[in-house]
């Protein structure tokens, strides 16, 4: 008797009736100019969306728009944006922020700070420049400021005390 040859049961399948991938081997992407990232094209301007969780401190350089949830400090030299959908928890300080979303905790700028109309800043706010649109929630303190921040205390003037006894006012008479 012939041998029996074994044929796949199905077209599409392998030698162990599989089915049978038609995909092409994924190959790696190539950079011409390996000295480029790929990733600091983008003009210098950083997003993390609002399908985004952080939980931890943030640093960055340029430009930041964030509009996902942070629970952690954020600190930078560069420009924040707090989107529309953000909700942050934690010490933000920068050179330049401008808020839409939620902050809870305080801010500390060194140059300019702008409250848009829908957001909510529960915390204390130092600042050189502030603007604060109509429809922002602010609940805390602010600082107007020189701009330059150091970790010692402000130098304050010294109290200047009349050698005169000041007269009561409103008619009483002394």
């Amino acid at each position: 008797m012939p041998p029996v040859r074994e044929e796949p049961r199905y077209p599409d399948t392998d030698d162990n009736n599989h089915p049978a991938s038609r995909e092409e081997p994924k190959t790696p992407t190539i950079i011409d100019n390996p000295n480029s990232n790929p990733m600091a094209d983008h003009g210098g301007k950083d997003i993390l969306s609002s399908d985004v969780e952080i939980k931890g401190s943030i640093k960055f350089q340029k430009e930041l728009l964030i509009d996902g949830k942070v629970e952690g400090d954020i600190n930078s030299d560069g420009i924040l944006t707090v989107g529309e959908n953000a909700e942050i928890r934690g010490e933000i300080k920068t050179k330049s922020i401008t808020v839409y979303g939620k902050v809870h905790g305080n801010i500390t700028v060194t140059e300019r700070c702008e409250l848009k109309s829908k957001c909510v800043l529960q915390g204390d706010l130092k600042a050189a420049r502030l603007t604060i649109e109509e429809g922002a929630t602010f609940i805390g303190k602010s600082e107007v400021t020189t701009g330059a921040f150091s970790a010692k205390a402000a130098a304050r003037p010294d109290v200047v005390r009349p050698s005169e006894p000041i007269k009561a006012a409103f008619g009483a008479r002394a």
